[in-house]
């Protein structure tokens, strides 16, 4: 399997590579030359791999098919190592639970930072780990976060040779929880930042950093967020967990409902939809940052400034520059990489948008790719999160909140509404707490965390003073 470039770069590309190089050199991002096909075979031997041997063995079969430069034995013992019932709490990992009127949760939530993200990090830490030992070479990871990747990152390379993390972080738009269990880290290889502006700005460091492709072979820059095409891979595996959970057989469709900011998770459940995963609707739920809903509904991409990007009770969507939203322009459009360039090149940076409406394709938004979405408000959040607490005793985070309320709009009878969780309440207990009037449960080896001490290091918005930081540490 070769991996190519978004912006038309397609110079053919190792798994190991793109794993370590997280950006392209022409500023877009990796995807595979295709889309592996799922047979119904494949999808019945699937069901019953994972029923019978579990998670770990169900992602080795479907990452097997995009990583061909790992020995079969090192990759399956690598998924081995990551999905287990001591790091993720059960030995289902991603267990459902039925809601409401055909509405599910599936539990993502389990891992050691309380968080989805989890469950692509802890393995992108083992394959990092594996792959620098490999080669013999070190590995700064530059990083954005705007809640749940900092701190799903750090605890994932945390201890790990060969690696250094430097994660950048909107100063004071984190929960409390979230910026203590980042801060409050005091491994030598953990770097934390906090940036005077909002998340994307953050994303725009990275990227500079990256794009400045001397700079970034010197240093040997890499990347956790999800423009590494190996976290998103990882998240892929979910979807098919999720689907066999939900059905008894492989003749039943599903729907997913994703509380979405970067485009990242919804991401990956439109690659395991082409892979042929029977989805009926992939559902892009937004909260008051609603660039997603706006295109969906509109066809028009208007990205916002830092000042008109909205603070809100789920700050991991406070997104206005959706990095994976390229993934999905790019297959929307025909794989045509030079128009992709033009579109986020160009058009972006010179109108702050572009426009598809009139595109024949932006129909298959819908019809061919099975995207709708809805938009959810504060207000419209403390009524869910009161809601589902009072009807069905279970607590659920903001950002859960915000798809639980789009799915109800978007649910068909007779197809299960999977609706993804993002983290467990006690990352944003003072939103619960304003919902329900109840704490919500802390696990004991959080308690007392906002009290510990913390190393953060506080810069404005500039991608060289990043740089200075990281040249000076690798001395």
């Amino acid at each position: 399997m070769n991996y190519i470039s978004t912006r038309g770069d397609r110079s053919p590309k190792h798994f190991c590579d793109i794993l370590l190089e997280g950006l392209a050199p022409d500023g877009g991002l990796y995807l595979p030359e295709f889309y592996p096909q799922v047979d119904a075979a494949t999808l019945a031997r699937w069901r019953d791999v994972y029923h019978q041997q579990g998670y770990a063995e169900l992602a080795f079969e479907i990452l097997s098919l995009y990583i061909d430069d790992i020995p079969a034995a090192d990759l399956r013992a690598l998924c081995a190592k990551t999905y287990t019932a001591e790091v993720f709490g059960t030995g289902e990992i991603v267990p459902l639970r039925h809601l409401e009127n055909g509405i599910w949760l599936e539990a993502l939530s389990n891992g050691p930072t309380l968080a989805f993200k989890d469950m692509a990090m802890q393995l992108l830490g083992n394959l990092f780990e594996y792959e620098l030992a490999r080669r013999g070479e070190e590995l700064n990871i530059l990083g954005a976060t705007s809640g749940d990747t900092g701190s799903a990152a750090e605890y994932a390379m945390r201890g790990k040779r060969g690696v250094r993390v430097f994660m950048t972080s909107p100063q004071g738009r984190m929960s409390p929880f979230q910026q203590a269990q980042m801060f409050s880290l005091m491994d030598d290889n953990i770097f934390n930042i906090a940036v005077d502006g909002v998340f994307d700005d953050c994303q725009d460091m990275v990227k500079a950093v990256s794009n400045d492709l001397d700079f970034k072979r010197r240093y040997k820059i890499g990347t956790v967020n999800s423009i590494n095409w190996a976290r998103l891979l990882a998240q892929v595996v979910y979807y098919f967990a999720g689907y066999f959970q939900a059905t008894e057989t492989n003749t039943e469709k599903v729907s997913f409902a994703v509380p979405s900011g970067n485009f990242g998770n919804v991401c990956a459940g439109h690659v395991a939809r082409l892979m042929g995963l029977p989805v009926a609707k992939l559902v892009v739920a937004t909260n008051e940052n609603d660039v997603l809903d706006e295109f969906f509904k509109t066809g028009v991409y208007r990205v916002r400034a830092s000042a008109d990007t909205h603070e809100t009770s789920s700050p991991s969507m406070d997104i206005s520059k959706a990095s994976n939203f390229e993934r999905f322009i790019f297959d929307l459009l025909g794989r045509d990489g030079a128009r992709v360039k033009a579109l986020f090149d160009d058009a972006l940076a010179r109108d702050g948008q572009f426009d598809l409406s009139q595109h024949p394709a932006f129909n298959d938004c819908r019809m061919r790719y099975g995207f709708v979405s809805g938009t959810s408000t504060h207000a419209n959040r403390l009524a869910t999160i009161k809601d589902t607490f009072e009807r069905h005793a279970m607590m659920i985070d903001p950002h859960t909140a915000d798809a639980v309320k789009v799915a109800r709009e978007q649910v068909q009878a007779g197809v299960p509404m999977i609706v993804l969780e993002t983290a467990l309440p006690i990352k944003f207990a003072d939103t619960i707490v304003e919902a329900t009037g109840h704490e919500p449960d802390r696990p004991a080896k959080f308690l007392g965390i906002e009290a510990l001490p913390k190393r953060v290091l506080a810069m404005s918005a500039d991608a060289a003073a990043i740089k200075d930081l990281i040249a000076k540490t690798c001395v």
